[in-house]
Order: structure tokens, then sequence, then C-alpha cells
């Protein structure tokens, strides 16, 4: 498992890298695990992880298993792809969900099995060949496969496409233990139309599930996959699906028409949301809240943002459309207009690991796609051997797009506790967080009555569901009076304190035409937020890059705040989300070079902000 397999390489794998041993920390010991709580508990986890059943991770060289994956996160180690260690250097998660493509599920690995039929399919060798044109036409014929959304028949095998999905069933099955660690059982439902990235992933809530995934292959139109969930839902089959990569879209995730081009109804609205409650806000392939393009108010709109297509060399050309904010507003413009909103979903965060682990942490990367990016030099983080400096040098295609990839994400849930039953409710009812890697709780209030003394109560939490409602929820008028929101942010003590909290508002005017800004509600180490900005101080705290060392004396452990809209209209449709920002780290680009003691890329930032995104509260106007 630990040696790299040339036979099993895509041309554009080979690039000449020699794979140097990683080392990870040791793993912290496993936290105590809490007991069940009516006012609820954080619970973390990933629902977006591919292990060698995927046709593309298995290309990449990727032999770890769905069991690989549920020990990865349990905190035991695993092999990477390129022969080292891998392990969860702070703590194991408390939930996963294995979700490997269901285009030709568990169909390569069949191919190169010289037991099974699919290894004589003719060009079969080739893939698992040394020859680098032979390897990339035979695995272009399966990518153009999938993007066309036409099956090849011949590699057509239902005995296989059965025995992988079983083979994931029971894995969730025997890994799921309840109180202490949750599988899902899931698969991502992939569909590329014209490279343009359409992907979701289908997380079933219990153990009764299908015979077999719903694929692209069978329809790439989402719409075809809710009717699919609507009627597995009727034979007591209860599951739901969560867009990813909106910003590899160019601008369909979000489109303001169905997939036909006809206009949206309340019908369709509805048929959405009860199927896509939720949309990953980020992962590792970047962050889909909004775009400096769409956002040019916002001083942290720029993070994390890859606008390439999804496995191309092209670049994304339409924004609108394909980020959460924007849709966000989109949706609220049609609820003004029209009465409904196919938009109003909440956010978390997921890796779309394709090595069975979750590169999470900034200070111990190891990227995504096996083999393929597994050093420094293959993420352009590390000069190639034989160069001296970065001028001049221009990587290839596919070194570039890596280099903007991200140590990111993790789904944050508040659930009574850690079961599928509890966390699936807490998932619909969409009371969830995204963070960008770092395990911060983020817990988030709207309602009337909740007063700032509310949050040095000890009966705080009780007084906050009795008297509002948590994120994910709708917030109806109230006469005579406007809204008060609570907001709690909570630093992991394995990342950096926090530097602030922000509320996201977005609204529409009299005229329908949807608005967005930006609000700081809590600032770190006694500052104030000024009342004409709205934005906190700067709080000094710094990186050395040379070290990656951070300010000690700098950031708040805990930040809290009672707030109110101070530009509040009673007959405005609104949302609003919040928005937390650790102090400056550095990035996993940085940690790689300082490791191989060479000059930094500077094309790419050197630090970066760790954040998370709640889930909004939406405000409904008075009629």
């Amino acid at each position: 498992m630990g040696q790299i397999n040339l036979r099993a390489l895509p041309i554009v794998l080979l690039l000449g890298a020699t794979f140097g041993i990683g080392s990870v920390a040791t793993a912290a010991e496993e936290p105590s695990r809490p007991g069940p709580n009516a006012q609820r508990n954080a619970y973390f986890g990933d629902l977006h992880v591919h292990t060698s059943y995927s046709f593309d991770a298995y290309i990449f060289n990727v032999r770890a298993t769905p069991d690989d994956a549920y020990r990865y996160a349990k905190g035991e180690t695993i092999k990477h792809a390129a022969g080292f260690d891998v392990r969860l250097t702070d703590a194991p998660l408390d939930f996963l969900a294995v979700t490997d493509h269901a285009e030709y599920l568990g169909i390569l690995p069949a191919m190169n099995d010289p037991q099974q039929p699919l290894s004589k399919v003719p060009y079969a060798p080739q893939l698992f060949s040394t020859n680098r044109a032979a390897i990339t036409a035979a695995f272009r014929r399966i990518a153009d496969s999938v993007g066309s959304g036409k099956m090849l028949e011949e590699l057509r095998d239902p005995a296989v496409t059965k025995s992988a999905w079983s083979h994931i069933v029971e894995s969730a099955e025997r890994h799921n233990v309840p109180g202490r660690f949750t599988t899902f059982i899931g698969y991502e439902y992939t569909s590329p139309p014209n490279g343009r990235n359409l992907h979701r992933n289908v997380i079933f809530a219990g153990s009764k599930t299908v015979a077999v995934p719903f694929t692209s292959l069978d329809s790439q139109n989402p719409e075809d996959l809710w009717a699919w969930l609507e009627a597995r839902r009727v034979e007591g089959i209860e599951a739901l699906a969560i867009p990813h990569n909106s910003n590899g879209s160019d601008g369909l995730m979000f489109e303001r028409t169905k997939w036909n081009g006809a206009p949206m109804d309340s019908a369709y609205a509805s048929l959405r949301m009860r199927n896509e409650p939720l949309v990953e806000v980020t992962q590792v392939k970047g962050t889909s809240e909004t775009h400096p393009m769409l956002s040019p108010t916002d001083e942290w709109a720029n993070f994390e943002i890859m606008d390439w297509y999804i496995g191309s060399a092209v670049k994304v050309t339409k924004f609108a459309g394909g980020y959460v904010r924007d849709a966000y507003r989109g949706g609220l413009e049609m609820q003004a207009k029209s009465g409904f909103n196919p938009y109003k979903f909440g956010l978390i965060g997921s890796s779309d690991t394709h090595n069975a682990a979750g590169p999470y942490e900034e200070n111990h990367y190891f990227s995504k796609v096996g083999i393929m990016d597994a050093t420094g030099e293959l993420r352009g983080s590390v000069l190639p051997s034989g160069l001296e400096e970065w001028q001049g040098y221009e990587p290839p295609a596919n070194v570039a797009r890596y280099s903007t990839w991200g140590a990111s994400g993790l789904t944050g849930v508040w659930a009574e506790e850690n079961t599928r039953a509890s966390i699936f409710a807490a998932l619909r009812r969409k009371e969830t967080f995204g963070t960008t890697g770092p395990r911060m709780k983020v817990r988030f209030f709207g309602g009337y009555g909740l007063r700032e003394n509310m949050l040095s109560s000890q009966n705080a939490l009780a007084g906050a569901y009795a008297n509002g409602v948590p994120m994910g929820s709708d917030l109806r008028a109230r006469a005579g009076t406007s809204p008060d929101f609570l907001v709690w942010a909570q630093r992991d003590v394995h990342s950096a304190p926090l530097q602030r909290a922000q509320i996201v508002k977005a609204w529409t005017d009299k005229g329908g035409t949807s608005h967005e800004k930006v609000f700081d509600v809590a600032c770190s180490d006694g500052l104030k937020v000024d009342a004409k900005t709205h934005r906190c101080p700067d709080n000094g705290a710094r990186v050395n890059v040379a070290d990656c060392s951070f300010s000690p004396d700098k950031g708040a452990a805990e930040l809290r705040a009672a707030w109110k809209d101070p530009e509040f209209s009673r007959e405005q449709h609104a949302l609003y989300y919040v928005r937390v920002l650790e102090n400056p780290t550095c990035r996993w680009s940085t940690w790689d070079a300082i490791r191989a003691k060479r000059p930094l890329n500077p094309k790419l930032q050197a630090t970066l902000q760790e954040r998370a995104y709640s889930s909004p509260i939406w405000f409904l106007p008075a009629q």
C-alpha cells in the first residue's frame, strides 16, 4: 500500500518528482465525549470523502478503503498513496460519510483485477501500463463519459457496482458507534455538463438505503436526482443532497432558471429545498462564500478563491450564480417579487479528499489527489529541484491549480447527541456551520427579548431557544420592535485565537433589488466596533513567516455579542449569517516551504485567516 505504482498513473501524474516520506505529529488523546444535551452539543465531521472505489482516486494510486477512511476519522494512522503515514494531530472527528463517485463505482479496481471480466476490456491494460500516452488516452475515455453523461457500455457491470456499494454500506454500518462516532451512508452524484460543476453528495439518514445509487449517467439534471430522492422518501428511505464547489460551476449551480431554462416557481423551490437544505461552502477546492467581483465592499471576500473548472486548465468566467452569498441574494429577490425562495439553504464545510483522509490542518497538509499532489513541488509551494528562485518559473497548469487549493473544511452541527438521528435532524433543520479546518464553535440566535445580560446567564441557551430561533430558521416580524441577535464564537485550542465576529446581511429594497453589507459585531482584545464603519480596529496580531509563530498575546478565546441591526426595516426581506475570523496564521504553502528550507512562492499568500460560517437566519417581513 505504501509503494507508488507508476502503472496506475495517467501522464499528467508522471512529473518525475521524488516522493519523500511525510511526517506528522502524534494525534492528541481522544477527548471525552459529551453526553446527551437538550441544549445541544457541537459535533464536527466530514461529509465528503473519497476512497479507492472512486474512479479518479484509484487512478491517482489511492488504495485506501472506506474502512481506512473511518479509521483515520477516529484518530488512527493510515497510509497515503505516496507511502507516508497520515493521522489527525488534534483530535478525532465525531462523524463521517464516505461519498465515493457513484459513476463507475468500483469499476477501475475491477479493471485492474485479472480475475474480473472488466480486466478484458481492450483498453484496461493501457490504464495500468507504463506508457504515458496510452494511460492518458484510456483514462480520458472514462472522464469524457462522465462529462457527457453517456455510459460506456463495455464498462457496464451491475455486479461490480452492487458489490462496491454493498462494501461501502457495510463499512458504514461496521464503524457506526452511537454516542461515540457516527457514520453516514452516502455517495457523490457527479454531474459536470460541459465541465461545469453540478456535483452533489447524497447522505442517507439511516441504515435503510438503495440497491444502487442514482448517478449522472442516469441523468445529469439535478432535478431528476431530486425526483429520485422524492420517490425513495415515499418508500421510507430518507436522504438529502448537498451541492459542492459551486465556485466551479460557471454560474450554473445557483442560476435563476430551471435546468431547461424555464422560470422557477414555488413548486420548484419547495422541491429543491426539501432535497437540498444545505450547501458545502468550503472545501479543498476553494471557498464558495463570495468573490471579490461579487462583493467589492467586503474586505475578506478574496479568501481561498479557486477560479478553475474542476479537473481542467480552463478558468471560470462567470461568478454570479456560483457563490452562496449571490445565491442568497437571488433567493431574496425571488421571495420579494414572486413569493418563493429556492436558495434557502444552510452551510457546511467538508474536505472532498480523494485520499480517504481529510487534510484539515495547515501545518500537516497533504492535499487531495493521491500522488498527483503529494509533495510541495507538485502543488506549487516548493521550487522544483535545480531552481533557486521563483522568478521566471511557470508551473504546469495542474500545479498552478493545486496551489489554489486549501486545507479545508469541516461540518459543524448542533445536535442533542452523537447519533445518526440527532445529527441528521440538525442537518435537516440547518442548525449547522462550516469551518475552513479549525474546530471553532459558532452559535447564532435571532428573536425578541434576547438581551445582552443573557450572555452571562447560566440559562443563556435555554433563554435563547425559548425566546428566539437558531441558525437555519425563519424569524417573523413583530410589530413595534426590531429583532435581537445573539452571537457566540469559541476558538479551537489547537489553532489561533479569534479576531472578530461578523454578521453578513443581505436584503431587498422596495423595488426588490438585493443588497449586502458586513457588520463587525464583536472585537477581540477589548476593542470596540466603530459606529460609522461597523469595523473592529486592527488588533495587532501578526505572523512571523520565517517560522510561522504568531502573536501569543492577541485575540480572544471567545467572542460574544448581542446585536441589533442599525439599518433594520420591517418591510425588507432579509437574511443574516455569522462569519468568524481567527487571527492570521501561516497558510499550508508557507509551512511547505519552511520545511523544505526553500523560498516562499511570491504568487501565493503567505498567511490566511481561518474562518467559520453559520447558516443564516431569514427575516420574514410584515405582510
